[in-house]
């Protein structure tokens, strides 16, 4: 677990990065720092391996105080990964990969040994452990930042702002990859970003700062969506809101039905039964069909209703993981789906809240000054637990 206790960031100018900072991240999730430039977020990451000293308060990583730690060691021990990825361009991918091994004391032979199979696990292949980093584009380039910062197998990784600067094609990829790498590493990941989108999308727990280095809020995507705390949250989360929750529900349990025959359109399919698109009979004997773009149960609500838009007949195609045909699901069922997962959304953040006061009502605040936490309510922590876990 990492925990702020009554931290604050004040520079010699006098400028307050952060203040009165009480926030638990536990083991194994993702916890997304957002808000806008000059809140404060690089600089809480950049406290918890000491690259930047707190002016005062504790953090404690793994139950030891960071402050009473070698700075030098502590960074060692604790992956980091930046948005131009800081690789040293003298050296090939996999000196670069195997660096901290090696300041670890690793032998050549494991550090490099290391680094080759890192580069496997981040989607490269071996061939590219022999080039430099001008070599590799840059989506590669952040690949290889990644696998660095995984050499010594750390236990928490903190990533500033590490996709920022590809385009949004890559990105999607690295996002893709990052839940990948995850889920199958389970670390405790610090993410710092501007970009509210990509907080949702990979975070367990998103923490929305405000000038001043301010804790605003502190919840669960789904609880923030639902419930901002206040008006500066709900504005920074912008006006699709409503829209960006529909993100975080899948079509796993929306009913389907099979496609229609005999009306205007018809949902053509080549002989594996995989969709090609919709023909319009009354077209005066066109072939051209409208492109049809199926989803499976894993797709979330928003790319459903996006599609049931787009699609003519108001139907969205249905396969399965080898892209067969399944079914179909109407417009109307999927607004219907959207408005139950919207007021199910808003109950559980509801219920977030009201533990949290209650909770708060029972344990005396430490300072009149307190951060915002779970869904809304004041108080002097805010817990971040990996999904599926309990706080």
């Amino acid at each position: 677990m990492i925990k702020f206790e009554a931290v604050n960031k004040r520079f010699p100018n006098g400028t307050t990065a952060v203040h009165n900072l009480n926030l638990e991240m536990a083991d194994g999730g993702i916890t997304v720092l957002v808000g806008s430039s000059g809140c404060g977020k690089t600089t809480t990451l950049r406290m918890i391996n000491r690259m930047v000293e707190p002016t005062s308060g504790t953090i404690h990583v793994g139950g030891k105080d960071v402050l009473k730690q070698d700075a030098a060691q502590l960074r060692r021990s604790i992956g980091y990964v930046i948005q131009q990825s800081g690789l040293f361009p003298h050296r090939t991918i996999l000196d670069n990969i195997a660096t901290v091994p090696l300041l670890l004391g690793w032998g050549r032979k494991k550090a490099r040994s290391r680094a080759a199979e890192l580069l496997e696990t981040v989607g490269l292949t071996a061939e590219s452990g022999k080039r430099y980093p001008h070599q590799l584009s840059g989506g590669q380039q952040q690949r290889v930042g990644v696998a660095r910062a995984l050499a010594a197998d750390p236990p928490v990784l903190l990533m500033d702002e590490p996709f920022g600067a590809v385009d949004p094609v890559v990105r999607t990829q690295l996002q893709d990859e990052l839940l990948r790498l995850q889920q199958e590493l389970g670390k405790t990941i610090v993410f710092v970003t501007h970009d509210i989108d990509e907080a949702v999308r990979l975070g367990d727990r998103i923490a929305v700062f405000r000038t001043g280095g301010h804790l605003v809020q502190c919840a669960t995507p789904a609880e923030l969506l639902a419930r901002p705390a206040d008006e500066f949250v709900a504005d920074f989360l912008g006006a699709e809101r409503g829209l960006k929750l529909l993100s975080l529900s899948t079509l796993a349990d929306v009913p389907q039905s099979p496609a229609p025959e005999g009306g205007r359109w018809e949902l053509v399919l080549d002989t594996s039964r995989t969709p090609l698109g919709w023909l319009d009979r009354d077209a005066g004997g066109s072939e051209t069909l409208v492109p049809v773009r199926p989803l499976r149960d894993g797709d979330s609500l928003l790319s459903a209703l996006n599609e049931s838009v787009a699609s003519p007949t108001g139907l969205i195609a249905r396969v399965d993981g080898a892209g067969v045909l399944t079914g179909v699901t109407p417009r109307d069922v999927i607004h219907a789906h959207a408005g139950d997962w919207h007021a199910s959304a808003s109950s559980r953040a509801a219920q977030a809240g009201a533990l949290a006061l209650d909770t708060e009502a029972k344990v005396a605040p430490s300072s009149a000054d307190t951060a915002t936490s779970g869904n809304g309510a004041s108080g002097t922590a805010s817990t971040v637990t990996p999904k599926g876990g309990t706080s």
